[in-house]
């Protein structure tokens, strides 16, 4: 018999080590999925984190179970999903490879272009159907599903983008060669190997 994912165990990690797990992992969403391709990583004692200053009303799922979905609108205008990992901190999925629903991806996009449907955590959101409504839901449970990819994936990673505190810390992780980023790592960006951060939980 097999024994379940132990999805729990795995969220309740510091985020840079879920961050780089995370990569080359499917997300599903309803008819619509998508590898993995670059992620963030926020804690409790980040500055640039939403839960640096607490808990509150609009972050309150930041503190929730490990493996759960916390959703924001940024800048009034885009749903960001991010994963809960110990509790003040998640991991931002910033792009996607679409791999199902491509379709319904372009319909709610507007566009045609595969490369753009995910590049960026507005575009992924959007072209997943993601919105405030999954607030707090389980990332592996329906209506999300999560499957992890087999054998190693070649990552690279860098400073986090779009933030104005803390932006010296290399805590976002890319798929090496992927074409499907919001934005290409600067040179020289630094190959590294899923988990191999120097921070444990």
């Amino acid at each position: 018999m097999l024994r379940a994912f132990p999805f729990h165990s795995f969220f309740q990690r510091h985020a840079t080590n879920v961050a780089q797990d995370l990569i080359g992992a499917e997300i599903e969403l309803g008819e619509a999925a998508g590898i993995i391709v670059e992620t963030e990583a926020y804690t409790q004692d980040d500055p640039a984190s939403h839960s640096f200053r607490g808990k509150t009303p609009r972050n309150a799922a930041m503190f929730g179970e490990p493996g759960t979905a916390y959703i924001y609108r940024s800048y009034g205008l885009h749903w960001c999903l991010n994963i809960v990992c110990k509790p003040g901190s998640a991991v931002l999925i910033r792009a996607l490879e679409p791999t199902r629903g491509i379709a319904k991806m372009r319909e709610r996009r507007g566009l045609d272009a595969v490369r753009l449907l995910a590049a960026g955590p507005g575009r992924m959101s959007q072209a997943l159907g993601v919105d405030h409504t999954l607030n707090g839901i389980p990332i592996y449970e329906e209506p999300f599903a999560l499957n992890f990819a087999e054998g190693e994936v070649p990552l690279i990673c860098g400073p986090r983008i779009g933030i104005s505190k803390a932006t010296e810390r290399p805590w976002r992780y890319g798929l090496a060669g992927s074409a499907f980023l919001s934005r290409s790592f600067p040179p020289p960006s630094s190959p590294v190997q899923a988990g191999s951060d120097l921070i444990i939980a």
